[in-house]
């Protein structure tokens, strides 16, 4: 399943960066702060928007935003790319419908292995108990 975001559904904020930068760091605003509004997209299905909350985790305030953080990078264009690449890896995996699980019973088989081992098992324990001198 294809899909695409427009532009006009993120908002994107720049803030000051911590870490790597030198005295660039005080000055220039390179860290990139990523808004996706799922609830409110047109252009996620109902199904995948439940998914990608759920994937989401903590990124995702109550209201259904998705708030992804980008500080990786010395510069605002290579932070602002990898946001945008999170958000789209993120997407990817809340497009993957899970595979639902089917019950299986055990066979015949492995219902007999595992009560001769309780028996073998039984019996070695039996066999730890005192000695008795009856003769």
């Amino acid at each position: 399943m294809a899909i695409t975001i427009p532009e006009d559904e993120l908002i994107e904020s720049f803030v000051r960066s911590s870490g790597p930068g030198g005295q660039n760091v005080n000055k220039v605003s390179s860290a990139v702060q990523l808004r996706f509004d799922v609830v409110a997209s047109p252009s996620l299905p109902d199904e995948v928007k439940e998914r990608l909350l759920k994937l989401a985790g903590r990124r995702a305030t109550g209201d259904g935003v998705i708030v992804i953080s980008a500080n990786r990078f010395r510069d605002q264009v290579q932070n602002r790319s990898d946001a945008r690449a999170r958000l789209a890896e993120l997407v990817t995996q809340a497009c993957i419908r899970p595979i639902k699980r089917r019950p299986t019973r055990p066979t015949l088989g492995s219902k007999q292995r595992r009560l001769d081992s309780k028996t073998t098992r039984a019996g070695v324990k039996a066999g730890r108990g005192k000695v008795r001198m009856d003769e």
